[in-house]
This record gives C-alpha cells, structure tokens and sequence, in this order.
C-alpha cells in the first residue's frame, strides 16, 4: 500500500473517532434526564478504557509510520505532541493491564496539554501568521504534509486521539457506577 492509502484511511479513523467521541459527549450531557443517553454511556463504558488505550497506541504508531516509513519530518510542535501522546500510550496500556482504577489524574493533564498543542498547530496550518517563535525554519509547523476533507491533516488527527482519550478515561467504569 502507498502512503496516500495510509492517509486516507487515517483520516477516516480519525473523523469516526471525532463522531464517536462527540457522541459520547453529549450522551454524558444528557444522561441524567433522557434513558437512551444513560443507554449508551452504560453500553460504552466497559470498552472506554481499552478504547482509550487503542486510541493512544495507534495515534503513536500512526505518527511513528508516517516519520520513520513516509518520512514526514516532524517540526518542534509536532515533537511537543509526540511527548505528550506515546507516554500516554504507555501509561494507558499499563494501566488497562493492572487494572487500575483512576487513571484520569494521570492522563487528563497529559492529553489536555498534548491536546492544546495540537490546536494550536492545527490553527497555525491556517494561519501562519500566528506562530509566537515556536516554528523552525528548516521544518516550518505551518506546513502540511497532507489535507484530507478540507480539515484533516496531523495535528487535527492527534487532536481528536487527545480528546477521546480525555472523554474515554473519565467515563464512570461500570464498578464505579455500582458502588455510588
């Protein structure tokens, strides 16, 4: 398969997350007043946890694949996301193994950190003139390795592995939700 494959199929994981993880979103919303929402998060919540873990191993293969294989060099920001997704991964597959049970004080500052670095390098795509001194020269962080659907690129993919492992990682667990 060519890169381009790998890109498009990235791309379209990474808006079905977004759609999944909005989903849960306002499940959580309006759980307490309306049944289907209950429903749902009550059928989601033994996958969040795996789910998150699944999210954040791939986001760090996803972005290994593209650096090591297609050869996108990554730029400062990118690194920045990087240092903030793979001990994420790390750290949710540990977890997922041990069992363990708040994991949320851990992962949360991690992806909302990663997660506001990726917002920002996904807005200076767009406008470039918001770089604050950040960028290198020889690896710009406004450019674009690639541009799926008008809005898809890097940075918006590790934004929504962030934010879904934010929504996954705060969901009650189904033990939680027993015992309260």
């Amino acid at each position: 398969m060519n890169n381009e494959t790998f890109e498009l199929f990235f791309a379209m994981l990474s808006v079905a997350l977004l759609a999944g993880t909005v989903v849960v979103l306002v499940a959580r919303l309006f759980s307490g007043s309306q049944s289907w929402a209950h429903n749902t998060l009550t059928g989601f919540s033994p996958f969040a946890r795996p789910l998150a873990t699944a999210v954040a191993t791939t986001c760090m293969l996803g972005s290994l694949y593209f650096s090591e294989i297609v050869n996108y060099k990554p730029c400062r920001l990118c690194w920045f996301q990087r240092s903030m997704m793979y001990p994420l991964a790390i750290i949710l597959i540990i977890t997922l193994i041990r069992r363990t049970k708040s994991i949320w004080k851990i992962t949360v500052p991690l992806a909302v950190i990663g997660g506001s670095i990726s917002t920002y390098h996904w807005f200076l795509e767009r406008f470039p003139n918001l770089d604050a001194g950040v960028c290198d020269v020889e690896v710009p962080c406004e450019f674009k390795w690639f541009e799926l659907f008008g809005f898809v690129t890097l940075p918006f993919m590790a934004f929504t592995g962030f934010l879904a492992v934010i929504v996954f990682t705060t969901l009650p667990t189904p033990q939680q939700t027993e015992h309260e």
